[in-house]
């Protein structure tokens, strides 16, 4: 989280764009994932607006109750932070959200690799470990200028 905001990739990359939050504009992107329709042409290299949503959901909320509910149950923090246990309304409470939230990573990851798999195994691997992604030439004649 430290780098990304470092590295301002949270500004750059995942803050979504004013017009890209439009209830329009999401129900059609959610509908587009749902027929397995993707991006093409240049747009295919940037996050839409429901990727940097989902991404931002993961950073900002997922990840931080995941750690902070895991400490919650560990007995040894007690001494340091007993605040925590109060905050989340005791160990059962923290250990229901702890699993909840374990589902919901689960279920990111799964829905990642699978629209990975669906969309280009090769040029999305390739993209993720050296930074190319290949366009089709039939897809930029598409693109209007």
């Amino acid at each position: 989280m430290a780098y990304g905001f470092f590295a301002r990739h949270f500004q750059r990359d995942l803050l979504p764009a004013q017009g890209e939050l439009a209830p329009g504009n999401l129900r059609h992107e959610i509908v587009d994932h749902a027929r397995l329709r993707f991006p093409k042409g240049e747009k295919a290299r940037h996050y839409n607006a429901l990727q940097k949503l989902t991404y931002l959901f993961v950073i900002f909320l997922l990840l931080p109750v995941m750690i902070a509910t895991g400490l919650t149950m560990s007995p040894g923090l007690d001494a340091f932070a007993p605040w925590l246990i109060d905050l989340f309304g005791g160990r059962q409470s923290a250990r229901t959200l702890h699993f909840i939230t374990a589902s919901a990573l689960v279920a990111f990851v799964v829905v990642h690799v699978a629209m990975v798999l669906v969309s280009g195994v090769f040029n999305n691997m390739r993209s993720m470990i050296t930074g190319r992604y290949a366009i089709d030439v039939d897809d930029l004649s598409k693109v209007k200028p």
